[in-house]
């Protein structure tokens, strides 16, 4: 499937640019930068699938396991990861930019879970109940994690900025998370309680 979307991204991409070379309407040429600067995100998506395939195949092979609260922390994990993707693929399939705000409050969550999740294991490494080298899965398998967020966060913050021709992610994170009591504030609240670690 990874190969598919290598496949597809080059032939959309292809074909896109040679579409943008023509005269367009103001919206067919916004929605061809949307296309382009997500197509491009959704295959690093696919390449951090493939990593986690490959976390998953070298514990099958080698017998490890993770010891009970790390399975129950990459258990939050994936399920807010999963949300964030849900959320992404909704939002660029139907444009919905309402949705597409809740995506970079999530994607802070995820950081935050990540940090934890890296925090818990070297109590647990010091503690005798992690080895070290399930702490390396465990880093590749976070580190993945983060990463499709920030794809995420990438794919949503397109459709917010490229219709109004501000497309500056960077300053568009910092006047985001500036304003205190804002929308996405709250937002992150929520969901720092939907996705809490349990209890160590």
């Amino acid at each position: 499937m990874e190969n598919k979307v290598d496949h597809y991204e080059d032939e959309l991409g292809t074909y896109l640019v040679r579409l943008s070379r023509y005269e367009l309407s103001q919206k067919d040429s916004q929605q061809i930068s949307i296309l382009l600067h997500s197509i491009g995100d959704f295959e690093r998506i696919s390449d951090h699938a493939v990593n986690l395939m490959e976390s998953a195949r070298e514990m099958k092979q080698k017998g490890m396991n993770f010891s009970e609260s790390a399975a129950k922390e990459i258990h939050v994990f994936t399920e807010a990861l999963r949300d964030i993707v849900e959320r992404t693929v909704t939002v660029f399939q139907t444009g919905d930019l309402a949705l597409a705000k809740s995506v970079e409050p999530l994607e802070d969550t995820i950081d935050t879970l990540n940090n934890e999740i890296k925090t818990h294991h070297i109590e647990r490494l010091k503690n005798g109940r992690c080895t070290i080298e399930l702490g390396f899965v465990l880093s590749d398998i976070s580190t993945n994690y983060e990463r499709i967020a920030d794809h995420c966060s990438n794919i949503a913050v397109c459709q917010i900025q490229l219709p109004k021709n501000e497309y500056d992610a960077h300053e568009y994170m910092i006047q985001l998370k500036k304003k205190e009591n804002s929308e996405f504030f709250t937002q992150e609240e929520s969901f720092l309680k939907k996705y809490h670690l349990p209890e160590k």
